[in-house]
């Protein structure tokens, strides 16, 4: 029994660590500053001053307490096990959570930003005028982003620069899109900005449009299987105030039958997110 502890235990650090690790195929990412997928997330999620390192530290931390508090409350170290790594990466669903909902306001400010770029272009303000700009009168979501572009052109000149550092802080499939748009345009010139920027506000309405329907259908599905998933451990928490009942867990038989339901548990829940998955957007020369 002790040996299969054992090896739960190091297939759970293991899981752990794999969400973190770079997998070995995917090229290196163009732009230093970012340090890893973790790094990515951290951007995406719009988290400022929390290192990777901090949240790895975090889901230690989460691990290690709440494997401790179980295993004292149930006198079973299995349970203790097996929900210490549920809070081990709980900071990073937390994250990922975050990063999904701050996509998901940012693609319902676009068209208006890129409307009041088309305007401020249209009235003869130059392009990084109309970038900065912007940061008083754009959307509100977006507003801080844009002034930090404005106060680094404003020190440097240099807008090339400028617009890597505004997509770092955006993290924003949308974002590179319209970015690298305006720096094609910045750089041949001609008269057709305006008129881009107005096909461009359409195409994001119609797309915006046509995910809120299907994300709207799909929401239903997705509830329902996390109600599925965490019902049973909610069930097993509670039964963990009784410990003469929890005590049969604490077999081998009792063992096998934690273990075999938190891998279905995880199985069952990745495989219906990637059957009612939805189509992502890339980032664009990230």
């Amino acid at each position: 029994m002790g040996a299969l502890i054992g090896l739960m235990a190091g297939l759970g650090l293991l899981l752990i660590g794999w969400t973190f690790a770079e997998p070995s195929w995917r090229p290196a990412p163009r732009n230093s500053r970012r340090a890893g997928r973790l790094a990515d997330l951290l951007a995406r999620a719009g988290v400022e001053g929390v290192s990777p390192a901090q949240v790895i530290g975090m889901c230690a931390a989460a691990f290690v307490l709440s494997a401790v508090v179980l295993t004292g409350a149930s006198g079973v170290p299995a349970i203790g096990l097996i929900f210490g790594l549920m809070a081990g990466v709980l900071p990073i669903s937390v994250l990922r959570g975050r990063a999904v909902r701050r996509v998901r306001e940012h693609a319902a400010l676009w068209p208006d930003a890129v409307d009041n770029l088309s305007s401020a272009v249209r009235a003869g303000l130059s392009l990084p005028e109309a970038l900065m700009q912007l940061g008083e009168r754009g959307p509100e979501g977006l507003r801080a982003p844009f002034r930090q572009f404005g106060r680094d052109y404003q020190a440097t000149g240099r807008f090339h620069d400028s617009l890597d550092l505004l997509k770092d802080r955006l993290a924003d499939p949308v974002g590179d899109r319209v970015i690298e748009a305006l720096r094609i345009a910045r750089d041949v010139g001609g008269g057709d900005l305006g008129r881009m920027l107005r096909a461009l506000s359409g195409f994001l309405r119609d797309d915006l449009r046509t995910r809120g329907e299907l994300e709207s259908r799909q929401s239903w599905t997705v509830n329902g299987a996390r109600l599925a998933v965490g019902a049973p451990w909610a069930v097993l928490l509670f039964m963990c105030l009784q410990k003469d009942v929890v005590q049969r867990f604490a077999t081998t038989a009792g063992l096998v039958v934690l273990a075999s339901g938190a891998v279905l548990c995880v199985v069952a829940y990745r495989l219906m997110l990637w059957i009612g998955r939805l189509p992502t957007e890339r980032r664009i020369l990230a």
